[in-house]
């Protein structure tokens, strides 16, 4: 097994709900701990120059209220910056996105470590939920704290680097077990394992091209 793949088992993720504007919205979160300072972490996810480095050119208004954008991906408002432990952000992408927000939290973990928290709550429709559930967002955040964690790490990879490895034997390995993991997350929060099989087979299907 590959470090890359290896990362994988550094994670610990759950899965839920919330009530949010009186619907009823998934939840996927995603912890893991950086050999990092707080303050070297909360700079790479803050910092417009570092976040290209390490995810996407973004551009915006880097305050609360102000607006962001990825290039190519999600956008919203920052909703709430507190340094270096908080950021909440709405997150939505496509033309009718709905209720969609991240959260980021950061905490000391002792002398040079940084445990990294992402929590993502959506309202999902739900013939997509039952046919993905949780893995198609939360390989998307394994993926992500990947990179962040490659960075933070001084081992980053270039734009054009990630998109060639996302092809490789060793990306699809990470998306099969980042999946699986993701089903088990699934399986704890009391989906029935028939749900839980189907929508782990899809998500991994739809990553890996298999």
């Amino acid at each position: 097994m590959s470090e890359i793949v290896d990362q994988i088992d550094r994670g610990h993720r759950e899965v839920g709900t919330r009530k949010v504007e009186a619907e009823e919205a998934h939840a996927v979160l995603l912890r893991r701990t950086y050999d990092a300072r707080i303050a070297d972490v909360w700079g790479a996810v803050t910092s417009a120059e570092r976040i290209g480095q390490w995810f996407l050119p973004v551009t915006g208004e880097f305050r609360p209220g102000g607006r962001y954008q990825l290039e190519g991906h999600a956008g919203g408002e920052i909703l709430e910056c507190v340094e270096p432990e908080r950021l909440r952000v709405s997150w939505l992408y496509g033309p009718d996105p709905g209720f969609s927000e991240v959260e980021v939290r950061l905490t000391p973990d002792g002398e040079g470590r940084t445990v990294f928290e992402v929590e993502h709550v959506a309202v999902v429709p739900e013939d997509f939920w039952n046919q993905f559930g949780p893995g198609a967002v939360g390989i998307g955040w394994d993926s992500i704290a990947l990179g962040l964690g490659m960075h933070l790490a001084g081992r980053g990879m270039s734009r054009e680097e990630s998109e060639a490895w996302q092809g490789t034997a060793e990306a699809k390995e990470f998306f099969k077990r980042s999946g699986e993991e993701w089903g088990a997350a699934y399986a704890a929060s009391g989906a029935d394992p028939e749900t839980v099989a189907a929508t782990t087979s899809a998500t991994v299907g739809a990553y890996t091209g298999s």
